[in-house]
Order: C-alpha cells, then structure tokens, then sequence
C-alpha cells in the first residue's frame, strides 16, 4: 500500500500536480453548512456554494457518478461527483485519490433523495497526498496502547476522541472566561524553579549549564502565585503545567495541567462557594449529562467526620503513628507502619474514603501535618483551614485559607524538614524567599487548585487521565 501510495504521488508529480500546495484559503467547517440547510427536504437543491476541507473518509459509486464522504473536526458530509460537470481528467482524478488523502471540495448544496445533506463538487483540489493508510478504513481504532501512542490516528480514525478534546478545550475556554469575567488576572509563573514548592510531591530535576546549577520543574504554582498577592495584585490565577516524579495511574499523568487562582480577603469558604459556582456553570454550558449532580450547593464534611464514617477510626484522637497504627488494627485495617502519621491519615483517606465519593463532596479541616501553607482553623486547634473537592471517586481541586503569618510559615517548613528526616520523601522544602515575601504582609488570602485533567474526566465521564490527555507519558 505505501509504494502504491508513493508511486501515485509520483505521477502526480510528473503531471505538474502540486500534491502539498500552500493553501487553499476560504474554506468553511462542514458543521456550518450543515447548520445552514437544515430545513432541506429530501431531494431539494439550492444554489448555495460552499467551501469544505478534510480528509476523504469513504468513496462509493462508478461509471460516471461517485459519492464521496470528506470529513474535518466539526462533522462529515457526503459529496457528489459528476463526469460531465469535473471533466474527464478531474473526475477520474478525484475518483483516483486514496482513503486519507486530504482534498478541498467546492460545490452547490443539495439534499439528495435519501434525506442526506450533500454537496455537488463543482471542482477539488488534493491538499496534502497521505502516503499511509488510514487506521481499519476509519471504522475505528481500538487499540489503547495505539491510540495514546499515536493520538493523530485516534482523532483521524474515532470521532468521539474528535469530540472529547473539543470539550476539553471549552471546558478551559470556560473556566478562563468565568474567571475574566470577576476580575482575576491571568499571569504566568516560571516552570523552571530554583526551588520547587507549593504541594508534597516530588519534583524532576534538570541542569542549566551557563548558570551551573540545578533547576526544577514545578510542582505547583502556588508559592510564586502568593507573591503576586503580597505584591497587590489580588485576584490571579494561572492555566498551566505542573510536573511531578510520581508513579502512572489511572488519574495520575508526570504531566499535568493546573488551574490555580488566589484571591485577597477571601477565606476557604468563599473559596468553596467559588468552586462550585464555578464547575457548575461549565458543566451548564458544554452540556453535561451524566450520573453526577454538579447542581449547588455540594455536600461538605470534615475529614475526621468522613473517615470515622467509613472506618471507625479517629484520626484525631490517634495523633501519633503508634497510636494511629493501633487504632486501625483494631479495626482490621492494615497500615504501613514505615509511614509518617500525615501519610497514614492520607491513605485512609484515599484508600477508604475517596472511591466512595461519587458525588461532588468537600472534605473539610484537615489536620496541620497534611497542610503546611493552610492557616490555623479559627475554631479547632490543631486543625487548618483546608478542603479537598472530590466527584467521581477521586479528587479534584484542593484549596486553603492561605497562611499569611511569616512566623508560622517558618515554623511549618521547619515541621517539613523534620518529617523529611523520618523519610517523608514528600515533604515541603524550606523556601526563604517566600517566607521574606510573607514579612512585607499578605491580606488574608483564599486559593485553590483544581486539576483540569480530573475536571475533564468528570466532564467526559472517562475513568483513566489518559482518555483526556492528548498525548500521556506511557512506559
């Protein structure tokens, strides 16, 4: 197949046809011609021309008439082609083109007798000659493993990929346009970091050979995103990557987008209404209709509360590991008992709780060992002002009252650097030049985080975070 391919586009070659020309400017979506004859009856024509592009996805007929389906992103119309009207040579041309092939139509509408909404080819162009077939004929492509690997093939071959990632640029095109509309401004924060911080996790390291040191890739946005509140700014948010040296899983990508937005004189709760106005008016406008009732108000609960529930263990009346360990014994839990008590209190809560979480639910009150840049709970000593948003058996956004007291974001990096030398491996490092923007004073601050991979997973109903990545780190 690809010599045949290569030997056709050869002789087009020798013919003096151009098989990758520069352009073929004016060309229309197909969703749009099919929006303005909506109303056609069945055999109907009109004098209507139209100018389509894509790839040729099928071909039927013969003798001295074929039809043709050309598709692009926005849908698929059939097109009809006449000896008598494209000449010998044009017609036999056309009727020559491979699967794949990408060719511009231009020709009158019609509605042919069968009801299908078509266009009468008038003349073509071949736009790009595709010197591989197209995946099994574009009646689908259905190996996983090709269609990560080789994301054009899956949007060539299967239109609801196609479909997927057109909502998943809404959804973004969304959330920037809710956040514009209060008066956040979006910014940009470096990706490469001298320190990385802003969450628990581990960060990819690279070199930078003109300055001789070490830098990293960011984890988060959320330390640099404070400084601008410290400098003023006081409504910012960012869309961007973050990267983390952590293990593949189903909602788990190295690299991933972020949405992040920081807000002056809000607290965790103005945060948590935000949210979920939020979620709720993109779910409204791309659409949504699936098992999940994004409708406000969410359910809200405190995490002590909601591992109780699920576990009979009181997380805050076991606040050492020992005692942590013992009380998740008594209820047949197994723990591992090399983890420092932050991460046994996250594993309960990720292993016993959050798969069981299918509606929109905000955890709230975490413990001050999970939340180093969190402020003290007003109420509950030894708590912070945090929730973590889950929908789908997973989480999805976390925010904080910010910690705005320098002296006590001192003392919490301090608390990192000891859980470190228990063999935290994701623990928060000491970073002084956050701490000396916290000395000029930061007003009381709400932020959040909310993963737009998971979001859209939400949206799309998919259950793996490389469904909605164009193009996922595989092994």
């Amino acid at each position: 197949m690809d010599e045949d391919r290569r030997g056709k586009l050869q002789r087009l070659r020798e013919r003096g046809v151009e098989p990758f020309p520069h352009a073929f400017p004016g060309v229309g979506p197909i969703s749009v011609v099919h929006e303005a004859h909506a109303g056609l009856e069945a055999g109907e024509d009109t004098e209507a021309t139209h100018r389509v592009a894509g790839r040729l996805a099928a071909r039927r007929g013969h003798g001295k008439a074929a039809f043709l389906d050309v598709v692009d992103r926005s849908g698929r119309i059939q097109v009809h082609a006449r000896l008598d009207v494209l000449g010998q040579d044009g017609f036999e041309d056309l009727l020559g083109l491979d699967l794949g092939d990408l060719v511009g139509v231009d020709g009158t509408a019609f509605k042919s007798r069968r009801g299908e909404l078509s266009l009468k080819a008038t003349g073509w162009t071949l736009l790009a000659k595709s010197l591989l077939p197209p995946p099994e004929k574009f009646h689908g492509l259905e190996d996983v493993e090709t269609r990560y690997r080789r994301r054009e093939l899956d949007l060539m071959a299967n239109e609801e990929s196609r479909a997927l990632f057109i909502l998943r640029s809404k959804v973004v095109a969304l959330i920037r346009r809710w956040l514009d509309a209060r008066g956040f401004l979006e910014v940009e924060t470096p990706v490469l970091q001298p320190l990385y911080g802003g969450a628990l996790a581990r960060p990819f390291t690279t070199h930078h050979n003109s300055l001789g040191r070490d830098l990293y890739l960011r984890i988060a946005t959320e330390l640099y995103l404070k400084r601008l509140i410290v400098g003023g700014l006081e409504r910012v948010y960012e869309l961007g990557k973050d990267f983390r040296n952590e293990g593949l899983s189903p909602k788990h990508n190295p690299e991933f987008t972020m949405l992040e937005f920081y807000e002056a004189y809000a607290d965790y709760t103005d945060i948590a209404s935000e949210l979920e106005e939020l979620v709720a008016y993109v779910a409204t406008e791309v659409g949504y209709e699936g098992e999940i009732d994004f409708a406000t108000p969410w359910r809200r609960v405190t995490l002590r509360d909601a591992i109780l529930k699920e576990t009979g263990v009181d997380v805050l009346a076991a606040r050492d590991r020992e005692s942590l360990l013992a009380a998740a014994a008594g209820q047949g839990i197994e723990l591992d008992p090399t983890e420092t008590w932050p991460r046994l209190v996250d594993d309960l809560l990720s292993k016993h709780v959050e798969p069981k979480l299918a509606q929109p639910t905000f955890i709230l009150d975490y413990p001050v060992e999970l939340s180093p840049f969190a402020k003290a709970h007003r109420s509950e000593p030894g708590l912070v002002e945090r929730f973590e948003c889950f929908a789908g058996g997973m989480e999805f956004a976390n925010a904080f009252t910010e910690l705005n007291d320098p002296d006590e974001q001192r003392a919490r990096f301090e608390e990192q650097a000891r859980l470190s030398a228990q063999g935290e491996k994701e623990s928060q490092p000491y970073d002084e030049d956050y701490v000396r923007a916290l000395e000029q004073g930061m007003p009381p601050t709400g932020g959040i985080g909310v993963g737009i991979d998971r979001l859209v997973m939400l949206m799309a109903g998919r259950s793996s975070i490389r469904e909605v990545v164009l193009f996922p780190t595989m092994r």
